[in-house]
C-alpha cells in the first residue's frame, strides 16, 4: 500500500506551525515531536508505517525550525510557549487527545504535554531523554551523572558540560554550527557506536575544548552516514537550516530557569499516570540512561511505564527504524486496543 505524504499549514494568532501528515484524517491521532537539530522528516520512517496501520500521523516542524514561525528571542523557545503551539496543532487536527511520541528536545515538549495537559493524551512515547518532573536542566541533570566515567574535577557537569557552553557562549556556539551547515548536518547525525560505552561523550569536551568539534568553529567535512541520512535528507535539513539558523534550535538551550519554574506548575505535582513508553538508546553516551541514574527520576514519576533498550545511537528513529516502529505498535496494541482501526 502507498500512503501519500502532504504538508499542512496550521496559523493561529501566535504562532504558525508546518506540518507533515499521513493517514485517513478521521483516524485516531498519534504526533511525532523532532528535537534539535531536526526537522518534521525525521520521522519519515515512522509516519507512514503508522499510516498504514490504521493512524493518522502528524509531524510538525517545531518553532524556529523549517516553515513554522521564527522568532528573535530566547525566551519565545521556553517550553511553556512549545507545548501551547502543540495544543494549538491538535485543534486545528479536531481532536481532544492524542499519542505523543517525542525524541531529544521534543522529548521535554512531550514530557510537559504530559505533566500540564493530561487531558490532551492518551498516552505518551520517548526517545533517549527520560522524564523529569522538575525539569529537563543542569541542576536536574547533573546530580545524575556517573563520575566513574566523568570524574568531577574534569567534567563538573558530565556530558552536560555542552548545555553550559550554551549559556556561556551562546553566540560562540551558533557560529560553529551556522559556519558549515552541510557539514555540520553530516557531523551531527552519525549511527550509535558500540565501542563509546563507559567512555566520555563528546559533549562532555565542548566548555574544556572552547566549543563544538575541538573548538575549531565549524564542522569537520565527513562522509554521510547513509544509516541515519539519506542525501535527500540532507539537502532538505541544509536548505532549512541555512534558511533559518541556529538561534531557534540553540534558544532551548537558553530558557532552563524557565523551563524549571514551567515544571513546577504541572498537574499532580507532575507525577504521571497514563501509560509511558520510553526508549533507551544502547550506545547513546550523552543521554546515558541503561548504565547511570539518569532515568531513575522517570521510574519514580510514571506510574504506568514500560521500557525498551534500542541497539543504537541517539538518532534512534532514522537508524533503527523498525525496532521504534515495533516498541510503539506494540504500546498501541497493550495500552490503546481501542484507537485501533476495526
Amino acid at each position: 500500500m502507498i500512503v501519500r505524504m502532504t504538508e499542512h499549514i496550521v496559523k493561529t494568532d501566535r504562532h504558525t506551525t508546518f506540518h507533515l501528515a499521513c493517514g485517513a484524517e478521521d483516524a485516531p491521532v498519534i504526533v511525532f515531536v523532532h528535537g534539535w537539530p531536526e526537522l518534521s522528516i525525521s520521522w519519515r520512517h515512522q509516519l507512514p508505517c503508522f499510516a498504514g496501520l490504521g493512524f493518522r500521523a502528524v509531524a510538525p516542524d517545531m518553532r524556529g525550525y523549517g516553515t513554522s514561525s521564527v522568532y528573535s528571542r530566547h525566551e519565545d523557545y521556553a517550553l511553556e510557549h512549545t507545548v501551547e503551539d502543540m495544543v494549538e496543532l491538535l485543534d486545528a487536527l479536531g481532536r481532544e487527545k492524542a499519542l505523543w511520541v517525542g525524541h531529544d528536545w521534543g522529548s521535554p515538549v512531550v514530557w510537559s504535554l504530559a505533566s500540564h495537559r493530561p487531558e490532551r493524551c492518551f498516552g505518551v512515547a520517548n526517545l533517549c531523554v527520560p522524564y523529569f518532573a522538575k525539569g529537563f536542566a543542569p541542576d536536574i541533570l547533573v546530580p545524575l551523572v556517573d563520575r566513574s566515567v566523568y570524574p568531577f574535577p574534569q567534567y563538573p557537569a558530565g556530558q552536560w558540560e555542552y548545555q553550559l557552553f550554551y549559556e556561556e557562549n551562546f553566540d560562540k556556539a551558533r557560529a560553529a554550527f551556522e559556519a558549515n551547515v552541510r557539514n555540520t548536518v553530516k557531523a551531527l547525525f552519525r549511527k550509535g557506536n558500540p565501542g563509546g560505552k563507559g567512555k566520555p561523550s563528546r559533549t562532555a569536551q565542548v566548555r574544556r575544548d572552547g566549543g563544538w568539534f575541538g573548538g575549531a568553529g565549524q564542522a569537520p567535512d565527513v562522509p554521510l552516514d547513509a544509516d541515519v541520512l539519506t542525501d535527500e535528507d540532507l539537502h532538505k535539513y541544509v536548505a532549512a537550516l541555512e534558511r533559518t539558523g541556529f538561534f531557534g534550535p540553540d534558544s532551548w538551550y537558553m530558557n532552563h530557569g524557565r523551563n524549571v519554574e514551567f515544571a513546577t506548575r504541572a498537574v499532580n505535582s507532575g507525577a504521571l499516570s497514563m501509560p509511558v513508553l520510553f526508549l533507551h538508546g544502547e550506545y547513546d553516551y550523552t543521554c546515558e540512561t541503561v548504565v547511570s541514574r539518569l532515568a531513575e527520576p522517570m521510574r519514580r514519576d510514571c506510574r504506568n511505564l514500560t521500557e525498551v533498550t534500542v541497539p543504537s545511537g541517539h538518532w534512534m528513529a532514522q537508524e533503527k527504524p523498525a525496532a521504534v516502529n515495533a516498541a510503539l505498535a506494540k504500546l498501541l496494541a497493550v495500552h490503546f486496543p481501542e484507537l485501533w482501526p476495526v
